[in-house]
């Protein structure tokens, strides 16, 4: 089933939850929920016997931010975060690629990490990723049974894969670069 065909289906089952699309280019499809309706969509997609989505292969967050000044003006993109899903259906042998867009920060106040449903109970490998992404992009995981560093240190300060992160001089004494 192609991605136009899989939009049209979510569009009629879940109208405006389905916030916007990149169909016409062929390279990267996508489709974008909200943040909101991401597990009900998902369990949908799973279950819906026209599409069936029963794997998650990837689940990642991506930080939109030109820390460069110089560069921001040109940079085309409102400061935000997205969470990136990327599904398959086994049987029916298509792929899909969705997006939840969230503010960098919850209620724009620095330090607040963005909240995003999480897909743990749909597709149990999302634990794993979820606890990546909290870790590295900092993007809070609402419903997550164990979310917590998965690769960093319990202590770590931060979350290093923000393009805004300042790594510390030193780590429990010990002197970085």
């Amino acid at each position: 089933m192609d991605i136009q065909s899989i939009h049209s289906i979510l569009l009629e089952r879940f109208g405006e939850s389905v916030v916007g699309t990149q169909t016409f280019k062929a390279i990267d499809p996508w489709i974008q929920v909200s943040a909101a309706s991401i597990v009900e969509v998902c369990t949908f997609l799973r279950d819906d016997p026209r599409l069936l989505f029963n794997h998650l292969n990837d689940l990642c967050g991506v930080d939109y931010l030109e820390p460069d000044a110089k560069k921001a003006a040109k940079f085309g993109h409102e400061p935000h975060v997205e969470v990136v899903y990327h599904l398959s259906s086994l049987k029916q042998r298509h792929q899909l690629k969705l997006k939840v867009v969230v503010p960098r920060w919850k209620d724009n106040v620095e330090g607040q990490l963005p909240i995003v449903p999480s897909l743990s109970a749909i597709f149990g490998i999302a634990n794993w990723h979820e606890r990546e992404a909290y870790d590295l992009m900092g993007i809070h995981f609402e419903g997550h049974p164990n979310l917590r560093r998965i690769l960093c240190p319990e202590d770590w300060i931060g979350h290093p894969m923000r393009k805004d992160y300042a790594f510390p001089l030193e780590y429990h004494g010990v002197r970085g670069r």
